[in-house]
């Protein structure tokens, strides 16, 4: 497995995609509502994409027909905007990349739609810490599997599981590179974490199993058991202390 050290330049330009990631996710994230149409979403960050002189990471990658994902309720990662509405009570899982300058960053975040249940709002809640407790674990000279094994033992800790078949991954002139990042794993285990390497992780969480299925639209991922998915991603870069978060905003 070859992982890229980034130069600082390159880790500069990573950092304005990734304020520009943060930047929208943020819009999105106010105009979430009951009656919005997905779709609408997504003509957001067309428009602000087009604004800031920037590309959507998304539109046309694999085929795939959209700026951003939108996925909710069940639905995991890789929602297509469209023509569903919104509803009270729904969890809404945005993730969106963008490229700027040849560079990209990547990031999600789940928002309720009005109020929740406590079920849906504990998901929430455990699925962002979930996120911050693998951020704080990417330390230089620690190893892979200790990202991994953290962000599983702290959902895991508290009832929910973590999908499997879906991971993070490497990021830079590419939205993925090596290596991949599953959400479970060993600690002490994968390659040692050096300092100028650059990373999506992006824990889904479920309320019930951790297994998948593929939508009819080959596409979208749901939980196989119809339980509430949750979706948080951050990209960051191994420093020599903390790692630094380049997609951090107010959402988050």
């Amino acid at each position: 497995m070859s992982i890229i050290i980034k130069t600082d330049e390159e880790i500069d330009a990573m950092r304005q995609a990734g304020r520009i990631v943060a930047a929208i996710l943020e819009i999105l994230s106010k105009q979430i509502k009951a009656g919005t149409e997905t779709r609408e979403l997504d003509n957001i960050v067309a428009r602000e994409v087009k604004r800031r002189g920037a590309k959507s990471s998304f539109q046309g990658y694999r085929g795939f027909p959209a700026n951003l994902c939108v996925s909710v309720n069940d639905e995991i990662v890789h929602g297509i905007p469209g023509k569903r509405v919104l509803r009270e009570g729904d969890i809404v899982s945005l993730d969106f990349g963008a490229i700027f300058k040849g560079f990209q960053a990547d990031a999600a975040v789940t928002v309720a739609v009005g109020k929740v249940n406590e079920k849906a709002k504990g998901l929430i809640e455990t699925t962002e810490g979930t996120l911050e407790t693998g951020i704080n674990a990417a330390r230089s000279g620690a190893r892979l599997g200790d990202i991994s094994a953290t962000i599983q033992n702290y959902a895991e800790s508290r009832g929910y599981s973590v999908v499997r078949e879906y991971t993070g991954h490497g990021i830079g002139r590419e939205m993925h590179e090596e290596p991949q990042i599953p959400n479970f794993g060993l600690p002490g285990s994968g390659p040692v974490l050096k300092k100028g390497m650059t990373f999506a992780l992006e824990p889904m969480v479920n309320v019930g199993d951790w297994r998948t299925r593929v939508g009819d639209n080959h596409w979208t991922v749901f939980t196989a058991d119809g339980s509430l998915s949750a979706h948080f991603e951050h990209t960051i870069v191994i420093t020599d202390g903390e790692p630094e978060v380049l997609t951090r905003g107010v959402y988050a």
